[in-house]
């Protein structure tokens, strides 16, 4: 397999532990988002929206979506699983992962941030707009698991909303963000971080960090 992304990308970031959860190796092709290298007509003929991560399976087919690879991952590699056999649990759990992937991330990425650049907005109001946009939904995922079992955020085992959240936080960070405001969060987030699956896919571990 082959996974398109970027040390820094939190879609990136997700995957990586996927992987490495399940044991499964990938060879890592870097695109440079602030070198604009996801634009790249190559890069573009494989995923048209010029976002990573991507995945290349073996038979050479694509993926793209972070949350649609990671449920592919669970799919074809059932162990661990990522997602409860109780419906309703797994409904909460992707309700979960979905107010970050869908909601909160993609509202501060660095196309988003870039544009609001393009549009006149001072440094500081563009930076004040990604803090904002973490403290929102942190808040409200706070709330969503302030009564579910720990330590993890579903439980004693890892699911896809820890995927999202592990990286969420490091944004959260990177935009100045103070994240003691999210005790559960934090616990759940201790308990992953503790995991080598979750170690080792970390940015600061990529070959591309800078």
């Amino acid at each position: 397999m082959k996974l398109h992304g970027y040390f820094r990308s939190s879609a990136a970031y997700r995957v990586r532990i996927a992987l490495n959860l399940k044991g499964l190796k990938a060879a890592h092709l870097p695109h440079h988002l602030r070198k604009g290298e996801q634009c790249a007509p190559a890069y573009l003929a494989i995923n048209p929206q010029g976002l990573v991560p991507a995945l290349e399976n073996d038979a050479g087919a694509v993926l793209t979506q972070s949350v649609a690879i990671i449920e592919w991952l669970d799919e074809t590699h059932p162990y661990p699983p990522l997602l409860p056999k109780d419906a309703l649990q797994r409904a909460k759990v992707r309700a979960f992962a979905l107010a970050i992937a869908c909601d909160t991330h993609p509202v501060q990425n660095l196309k988003v941030l870039a544009r609001l650049r393009e549009l006149g907005l001072p440094e500081d109001k563009v930076q004040d707009w990604a803090a904002w946009v973490n403290r929102e939904g942190l808040s409200a995922c706070e709330i969503l698991i302030k009564d579910e079992p720990g330590p993890f955020c579903f439980g004693d085992a890892p699911t896809l909303a820890d995927l999202c959240l592990v990286p969420q936080l490091a944004n959260a960070r990177r935009f100045g963000v103070d994240v003691s405001a999210y005790p559960r969060l934090l616990e759940a987030e201790a308990a992953a971080k503790a995991l080598p699956a979750f170690a080792e896919a970390a940015p600061e571990k990529q070959p591309d960090a800078e």
